[in-house]
This record gives structure tokens, sequence and C-alpha cells, in this order.
């Protein structure tokens, strides 16, 4: 028992695994506050969400189960000292409660409009034709085979540790085999009794597998629909080179191997990949004048955008129909002040011509009454605030 639970210190990756806790923290923050600030989560993928989820909870409860020897003797070391050898477990679960966490914000703030679906041939009974869409079912669907996964996993794991051996009361874990099982050919893992290395290996490779396809889906999704959505640029920034210190600090602590760290390496070239993709579409909407969901911005901004489009094409049009000479200041408006200067010319011309003893008609198309032009000045300068 000493020697199994005699402390390790090692203060790089102590510190490394520290930092990297804080990161990770940092690092998922964009993403819940974007969820929430935008009142919607559209744009991310529930199958994305979904591997993410069991891939994570798998990572973390492989580390549970080849460190459950560093859990068991936190009973007989000081409380540093259990901190610093269960540091991994913790960072590893930190990992998976935030990312779940986006699955519960997607689910919370799942856009109203895509809720239901309209049936056309309940509309033709005359009956309720809301009915639920098959994205929104498909979510609460893979929301809880991700819930069942967890808890199923987490019972298994629990019962495996409970059955093994413990080192804190004079059994030792069972020695390696001398001919190894062909089902296990794992050498790193032969510490570990027998069912509690097929489970960490189970364990490992599924969260390996879904962490190298978990990405797919919202690749293709955030592809096809051309908009960054409800994902957060920033928080991909900080875990993909995050992803290289996240690999180096779970190989370097004591009872991990390659099935540990894996699942993190093959995320990183993922998560990197959807970046990129998310960079390309975001200058795309730039150029379009669009948000991330595809709505237009405001129309003075979508203005600008398309006068820089076309070329400056609206504005050659409006100089063409404005007044020779006129000079007009920065913060006057164009077609008001066209509008005023022909209410004045018109009222004008027809006090001449009342001098002159004509009677002019208020239906001359040539020149509008005074009242009608300010009207249509007011209106000129309300339509070209808007635009």
């Amino acid at each position: 028992m000493d020697d199994v639970c005699t402390p390790r210190h090692d203060w790089f990756t102590a510190t490394l695994t520290l930092c990297l806790c804080i990161g990770l923290v940092i690092s998922y923050l964009p993403q819940h506050f974007r969820i929430i600030h935008t009142g919607s989560s559209e744009g991310l993928s529930p199958w994305f969400l979904l591997l993410g989820s069991t891939s994570s909870a798998a990572g973390f409860l492989n580390l549970v189960t080849v460190q459950h020897t560093q859990i068991r003797c936190c009973t007989v070391v000081s409380v540093a000292s259990c901190i610093e050898s269960t540091a991994g477990i913790v960072q590893v679960g930190l990992q998976w409660l935030l990312f779940s966490l986006i699955f519960v914000l997607y689910m919370i703030y799942f856009p109203a409009h895509l809720k239901f679906a309209e049936s056309s041939e309940l509309h033709r009974r005359g009956k309720n034709s809301r009915i639920r869409s098959q994205v929104w079912s498909r979510s609460i669907g893979l929301a809880y085979v991700t819930i069942a996964h967890f808890i199923l996993s987490a019972i298994i794991t629990l019962f495996l540790l409970l059955a093994s051996p413990s080192p804190l009361n004079g059994n030792p874990p069972a020695p390696p085999s001398p001919y190894p099982d062909p089902s296990f050919p794992d050498p790193d893992s032969s510490a570990l009794p027998l069912p509690l290395a097929r489970w960490a290996l189970y364990l490992g490779v599924s969260s390996a597998l879904l962490a190298a396809i978990q990405y797919i889906p919202q690749i293709t999704f955030t592809w096809h629909a051309k908009l960054v959505g409800a994902l957060s640029i920033p928080m991909m920034c900080v875990q993909s080179p995050g992803a290289v210190a996240m690999v180096l600090s779970i190989a370097l602590r004591p009872g991990t191997n390659w099935t540990s760290w894996i699942t993190y390496a093959v995320a990183g070239i993922m998560q990197c990949t959807l970046l990129s993709i998310c960079i390309a579409w975001k200058m795309r909407q730039r150029r379009l004048g669009i948000d991330d969901f595809g709505q237009r911005h405001s129309p003075a901004t979508a203005a600008s955008y398309c006068d820089a489009e076309e070329g400056g094409a609206g504005a050659s049009e409006e100089e063409d129909e404005g007044v020779p000479g006129l000079v007009i200041g920065a913060e006057e408006d164009a077609g008001a002040v066209r509008k005023a200067l022909e209410s004045a010319l018109g009222e004008a011309v027809a006090g001449d011509v009342r001098e002159g003893g004509v009677v002019v008609s208020e239906e001359t198309p040539l020149l509008p009454s005074g009242d009608s032009a300010r009207a249509d000045a007011g209106k000129g300068k309300a339509r070209s605030g808007w635009w």
C-alpha cells in the first residue's frame, strides 16, 4: 500500500493541468454565452452534440477506470496529494461537463420556429396543423440517448471498480498473466485487473472512434448551410491549439496509456477543419451583408455592402439625379434638399404667373404646389433615412 499510494510530485504536470482546467472554462464560456445572448441554438447539429457528449463521457470514465487507484488512495494521503494525483480526472470530467452543457443549452434555446411543422393532411381535415418537426423530434431522441449512455456506462464502471481488488485492504492488483490474452493485446494496462483493463480499452477506443466522427455531422451541416450559426469561433480558436497541451497533459500522467489521450488528438484535428470552414463562411457573410443566421444587416449597413459589391453604382445614379452645381453638406439629406428647392422654385414661378394675371391650375403636372412639395420633401427625407 505504501508503494502504491506514495505521493509523486510533478510540478510541471500539475501546473499544466491547472492551466488547462482554467483554459477549458475560458474556452467554453464564449459558446455558452453566444447561445444565451442570441437566444438561439440554430446552426448546431444534434448529432455533433450527441457524439461529443458520449465521446467525452467515455473518455472521462476511461480515466476514472485506469486511475481508480489514485482515487482510492485519497483516503490515506493528504488533500494536496489527492488533488494533484486526481487532477487529470478533474480535467477530463470538466471537459465532459462543459460540453454537455452546450447540449443542454441547445435544447433550452432551440428555435421556436423550427419546433413545429405544418401538415397539409391535418390542415385539410380542419385539425390542429402544428405537429412536432423532424429536427426537434430527432433532437429530443438524441438527448435521451446521451443521458442513457452516461448512466449505463457510469453504472458499469462503478460496479467493476467495486468488484476489483483494492490496494488499501492488503490485496494488490492481480499480476499480469504470463500468457497475454489475445482479446486484449495492450501491454500498458497489464497492471489493471483483466475486467477493468478490457472495460478501459472499450471506453478509450469508443471515445476515440466517436471523437473521430464527432465533427463530421457539424462540418457537413455548416458546409451546406454556408453560415456560422450559433457556433463560436473564439471557442474553437482557443481549443484547437489547446488540444496539443491537452494530449501532453494526459500522456504525462501516471497510469495512462494511448487510449486516454488519442481522443483529444483526433478531436483537435477535426476542430481545426471546422474552424477553417467557419472563418471562410464568416468572410462570405461580410461580403453578402448578412449575419451568422442569414439575416440581412440594418438597411444602412446592407446598403453599404451592396455599394461595395456593385462598385458604387448606386452612388453614381444618385449623383445623376442631383442638381448641377448644388453643394450639399455631409449631414444634409440630398433628397430633402432637392425637394425643398423644387418647392421654392415652384412657388416663385407661380407667384410670377399670378402677377401676370394668369391663373395656374392645381392640377398642373409640371410644378407641384407648396404643400405637396413639402410633403414630398418629408417623404423623401424619411425614405432616405430608412435606406
